[in-house]
C-alpha cells in the first residue's frame, strides 16, 4: 500500500485476487501430494492441456469443451497416479516425465488432430474472466471459493483425507494399520490432476486464447504457495487453508512486482528463492525435534 496506494483499492484487491486463482486451484493438488512426501511438476503442463482441449472443442459447445478439458486432467493424474503407487516411480521423476510427455503429445497434436480453434467458448470466458454483482465479485474467485471448502472439508474430516496425513507421517505404520498406499496415491493424483484441468480452463477463459505456453509459469508458484502456507515437502503436515493464505500472498506480490517493473526472471528467481529458504527452514526444524 505504501509503494501504491490504488493496490488497497477494490479494483487492485479484485486482480490480485484474479492472479491467485489458478495458482491456487494448482496448489490444492500439490497441497494434498505434498501431505504424502509427493509432488506434481507435471501440473502446468497438465492445465495448458486441459485449455488447449478445451479451447478447441469449444465450437462443439462450452459443456463438451469443459468435459474434454477434464478429461485431459483425469487421465494425466491418473497416469500419475498408477506411476507412482503402483509401480512405485519417484514422484519428481513421474510428474517430470509425464510433463514431457504431454508437451511432445500436444506439441504434435497441435498440428493434426488438434489442429483448428484455440479460442476459448464465450461461457468459459465468463466463469474465467467476468463477473457478478456489478462487476465486483470474479467468477473464478467464486469457483475457487466452492472447490477451497471443498478441499478443506475433504483433508479435515474425510477418511481419506486422514490416510494422506498418515501415509506422510509414516508410511510404514499407515501399511501395517490396513492403509492401501497404492489406492490413496492413485486417488490423490488423479484429483491433483482434474484440479489443474480447471485451473487451465479458468485460465485459458480469462485469457481467452490459448497456446501450449499457458500455464508454464504457475508451476513453481504452485508449490510455493502450499509451502508459504506451511506444508511440509517431507509429507504429514500442512492444511490448504494455509496454501490459499500463500497463494493470496503470491498474487499480491506479483501485482508489486508488476508495479516496480520486475521481469519474469525476478520473479522465478523469487519464487525459487522462497521455497528453498522455507524447505531449508523446515528441514532445521524436523531435525531439532
Amino acid at each position: 500500500g505504501a509503494i501504491r496506494p490504488s493496490s488497497l483499492s477494490f479494483t487492485g484487491l479484485r486482480n490480485s485476487a484474479l492472479f491467485a486463482v489458478p495458482i491456487g486451484i494448482m496448489a490444492a493438488g500439490q497441497t494434498m501430494l505434498m501431505l504424502t512426501g509427493g509432488i506434481d511438476l507435471s501440473v502446468a503442463m497438465i492445465a495448458t492441456g486441459a485449455a488447449y482441449v478445451a479451447a478447441n472443442q469449444s465450437p462443439n459447445g462450452a459443456v463438451i469443451a469443459i468435459l474434454a478439458g477434464l478429461l485431459v486432467g483425469l487421465l494425466a493424474g491418473a497416469a500419475n497416479g498408477l506411476g507412482v503407487g503402483v509401480f512405485r516411480v519417484n514422484p519428481l521423476i513421474m510428474t517430470m516425465a509425464m510433463s514431457a510427455i504431454l508437451l511432445g503429445l500436444f506439441t504434435s497434436w497441435a498440428q493434426t488432430i488438434f489442429f483448428g480453434s484455440t479460442r476459448m467458448d464465450e461461457f468459459i470466458r465468463t466463469i474465467g474472466g467476468g463477473s457478478i454483482f456489478g462487476g465486483r465479485l470474479p467468477w473464478a474467485v467464486v469457483i475457487w471459493a466452492v472447490l477451497s471448502v471443498l478441499v478443506v472439508i475433504m483433508l479435515r474430516r474425510s477418511g481419506f483425507g486422514r490416510n494422506l496425513y498418515a501415509l506422510g507421517d509414516n508410511p510404514t505404520a499407515s501399511r501395517l494399520s490396513g492403509i492401501r498406499a497404492w489406492q490413496v496415491l492413485l486417488v490423490a493424483y488423479t484429483i491433483a490432476g482434474v484440479l489443474g484441468a480447471i485451473a487451465g480452463i479458468l485460465l485459458g477463459g480469462r485469457v481467452g486464447a490459448v497456446d501450449l505456453q499457458l500455464a508454464g509459469s504457475f508451476m513453481l508458484p504452485s508449490v510455493a504457495a502450499a509451502v508459504i502456507g506451511g506444508t511440509s515437502i517431507f509429507g504429514g503436515v500442512g492444511t490448504y487453508t494455509g496454501t490459499i493464505l500463500g497463494a493470496l500472498i503470491l498474487g499480491v506480490l506479483q501485482s508489486m512486482l508488476t508495479f516496480l517493473g520486475a521481469g519474469q526472471a525476478v520473479q522465478w528467481l523469487l519464487y525459487g528463492s522462497i521455497v528453498i529458504g522455507l524447505s531449508w527452514l523446515y528441514s532445521r526444524v524436523s531435525s531439532a525435534q
